[in-house]
């Protein structure tokens, strides 16, 4: 039977310490920066609306859903979602999350390479998430090494995904800056506001690429070391 490894813990505390660490900096700048109104009086939704058709994408749609910081654009059918709290405020957080989000759309607009990359491997990486432990796992407890290898190489394309996450994340939030300030959206004070959220922002997927890169190095060394059990 396996028992609770500490080693484990080496791996991914820091991870886990950088992720608590990232979300209370989102969460923070994002209620934050929900109080104070952007200086146009735009929702979000309507800045998302702008924007996409300032670069030609008047088929893209704007639809809200439910959910806090639920925002995503969906390139398999090339919709712009906005939760709820974005895409009826007009604050500067709704504004800055919503070029972010109408950036990914220019992305895909651009053929960004990531992106598809991205997007190509997200369905394989979902299974790899949820089956490359149990593959592993499962290889160590019949001694089948090869089982657990499969399920590493599972695992590591989750860790692919993330890693691919960071530059199509990265990219958007410059994408967004820009926009908002060629267009006059926002002012110097709002410029530097919504550049503090969306900094925040990406700092959760660093940590979310940390600790899957850490997991994957303990499943290697757990498996390279034989499985070692207690």
């Amino acid at each position: 039977m396996f028992f609770f490894d500490p080693r484990y813990l080496l791996f991914v505390m820091p991870a886990i310490i950088l992720m608590m660490y990232a979300q209370s900096r989102v969460k923070g700048a994002f209620n934050k920066f929900s109080q104070v109104p952007n200086h146009q009086g735009l929702t979000g939704a309507e800045v998302a609306r702008r924007l996409l058709d300032a670069n030609g994408l008047w088929d893209v749609p704007v639809e809200m859903i439910d959910g806090e910081l639920t925002d995503h654009y969906d390139p398999r059918n090339r919709t712009l979602r906005l939760s709820r709290p974005v895409y009826m405020s007009r604050s500067v957080a709704a504004l800055g999350i919503a070029a972010h989000e109408t950036g990914h759309a220019l992305q895909q607009q651009a053929g960004y390479v990531p992106l598809g990359v991205r997007s190509a491997i997200a369905p394989v990486a979902a299974v790899g998430t949820q089956f490359g432990v149990i593959m592993i796992i499962a290889g160590l407890l019949i001694n089948i090494a090869g089982l657990s290898w499969l399920g590493i190489a599972f695992f590591a394309l989750a860790t692919i995904f993330a890693l691919v996450t960071l530059p199509v994340e990265f990219n958007a939030s410059s994408r967004a800056l820009a926009m908002l300030q060629t267009t006059g959206m926002v002012d110097t004070t709002e410029y530097r506001q919504d550049r503090e959220m969306l900094n925040a922002a990406a700092l959760t997927y660093v940590a979310g690429f940390l600790a899957a890169l850490m997991q994957l190095l303990y499943w290697i060394s757990l498996v390279g070391g034989g499985g070692r059990r207690r």
